[in-house]
């Protein structure tokens, strides 16, 4: 596996381009692989993510360089003065162009580590997406731009899940009947955030690429790159 790209560094932060299937934060078990911090840690030191991605979720992770930052970012991630973007590829059409998904998410105690909707017991989580390209006769997915406005663990492949569109790859929220493992479709693409140490913003993007992204040519990288686009922002 391809070490995670350095996108941004300084005494305080470091971001990175995370490959899919690295873990984020420390593995439970030996077996599983070496996370983002232990990976770099030769390179750049004492590390700490200061936000998760799931390990089959490619794309732009926050790490504190020391205490003071990890407590500044920390703050900011909480007051969600912090701004983020994903894509996903999901499987066949959407309902609509655009839309806000407000359904609460609990654990799911018959299949952990899955998350499920709980309008009684389940925490808030909002979601908002924006359809970038729909199916095409050579094509049957779609690619959707998402912004978490709250950062529940699995909101985003929840939700798309409850919208019927899963996000391909998905082992805990897609089709059972499935029988190729493929690349889980979802990708930390713009993070938006206060410096820990000045506050002066700092905005960050990250183009996917390989399958199963390269299947929409250009509308993948106009949907991160330009600063000011019609895609959701916080």
């Amino acid at each position: 596996m391809d070490p995670p790209r350095v996108l941004f560094a300084d005494a305080d932060l470091l971001v990175v381009d995370k490959p899919a299937g690295m873990p984020s934060v420390p593995a439970r078990t030996p077996r599983d692989p070496p996370a983002v911090p232990a990976v770099l840690a030769a390179d750049w030191g004492p590390l700490e993510a200061v936000h998760r991605l799931d390990r089959d979720t490619s794309g732009l992770l926050v790490l504190a360089r020391s205490p003071a930052a990890r407590a500044a970012l920390g703050r900011a991630f909480e007051s969600r003065w912090v701004a983020k973007r994903y894509l996903a590829v999901v499987a066949g059409p959407l309902p609509r162009e655009s839309g806000t998904l407000h359904l609460p998410l609990a654990d799911d105690p018959e299949r952990p580590p899955a998350k499920r909707v709980d309008p009684i017991r389940g925490r808030r989580a909002t979601t908002r997406w924006r359809l970038v390209a729909g199916p095409t006769a050579a094509r049957p997915e779609s690619l959707v731009a998402l912004e978490p406005v709250t950062g529940r663990s699995h909101q985003l492949r929840v939700h798309l899940a409850w919208l019927g569109c899963a996000i391909v790859g998905d082992p805990l929220y897609g089709p059972r009947s499935s029988a190729v493992r493929r690349r889980l479709g979802l990708h930390a693409a713009v993070v938006e955030l206060p410096h820990p140490r000045d506050g002066r913003i700092v905005r960050l993007h990250a183009v996917p690429t390989g399958e199963p992204w390269e299947a929409f040519g250009d509308a993948v990288a106009a949907a991160v790159s330009p600063p000011s686009d019609a895609a959701p922002s916080g």
